[in-house]
């Protein structure tokens, strides 16, 4: 454990606002993916066309070189890349087998795991602030866990597991190197989703390996995937600018966020139910981010 300063930077409340909004903007992932009939495939694919050029738009905005941004990537940049575009495909197709509350408190762990990568690879410490707050939204996850309902595919609970193991080595590969254009690399991600989903559908082109071909969707259904898309670029760039100006496992941490208000989204969205344990373990997990965001500013 190390010594914790009194208060942080201004860079590291900007790094933590982020993160915190990108956990808020993600939680809407699981309604958005259960609100369309379309299978895996096809959300991929719709999703990954108007995230990646949302992405590339913001890129080229602020860099005004997208192309220059790409070459320079680098192994760290195509890494990110396509652990994130196997978190994600896990991501979605976790949301197509199980409750959306299920696949959020899998992903409660993610501090924790990020945390052990963290001090596997960059020796990074944890700092007992953090420890004590993981722990306590731990606490939560596992009363939301035990109560869960027993209709949870043992398939979507492990795309869930391999999701949030992704998206914690992905944090840390942001925080290792800070420098690589990780914002890029969530565009590319998109655009490997777009191929990924295209062929895999039914569609002209596709292997047929799922059942949706993608021009065949309603309109309404591809205007919800288009909001999927944007809100998706959104989270993706707060959270790469974020975890640039904060250690990985309290990236993690904050982005726990998502554990409570998927559930509740899921609640006001779909009408799927929470039980008691999903309102309790909510309840403690919210506590520990409050309790952790107002020490931390004293």
């Amino acid at each position: 454990m190390t010594v914790e300063a009194a208060a942080p930077s201004p860079g590291a409340r900007l790094g933590a606002s982020l993160v915190l909004l990108s956990a808020v903007a993600w939680s809407l992932a699981g309604p958005l993916t259960k609100g369309v009939d379309a299978d895996v495939w096809a959300v991929l694919a719709w999703r990954g066309l108007f995230s990646g050029i949302a992405i590339v738009g913001y890129t080229a905005w602020r860099s005004g070189d997208a192309l220059w941004d790409l070459c320079r990537m680098g192994w760290p940049g195509w890494a990110a890349t396509t652990i994130g575009s196997v978190a994600t495909v896990a991501y979605i197709g976790a949301f197509k087998l199980t409750s959306v509350a299920h696949v959020a408190v899998i992903y409660g762990t993610a501090p924790f795991l990020a945390a052990g990568v963290a001090w596997w690879w960059l020796r990074e410490p944890t700092t007992g602030r953090v420890a004590l707050a993981s722990t306590a939204a731990l606490v939560g996850v596992a009363v939301m866990v035990g109560g869960a309902s027993g209709a949870a595919s043992l398939t979507g609970d492990g795309l869930a597991v391999l999701m949030t193991f992704g998206m914690a080595v992905m944090m840390v590969i942001i925080r290792r190197y800070p420098a690589a254009p990780m914002v890029l690399a969530a565009g590319v991600s998109s655009a490997q989703l777009l191929v990924i989903g295209w062929l895999a559908g039914s569609g002209p082109g596709g292997f047929g390996i799922g059942a949706t071909d993608p021009l065949a969707l309603p309109g309404d259904e591809i205007a919800v995937l288009a909001a999927f898309g944007v809100l998706h670029a959104a989270a993706a760039v707060l959270l790469t600018e974020g975890t640039r100006l904060i250690p990985a496992p309290e990236a993690a941490l904050l982005g726990a966020m998502e554990v409570p208000m998927a559930p509740l989204w899921a609640l006001l969205l779909l009408g799927e139910a929470m039980p008691p344990a999903t309102l309790l373990g909510g309840g403690v997990v919210i506590a520990a981010l409050f309790w952790y965001l107002g020490r931390r500013k004293s």
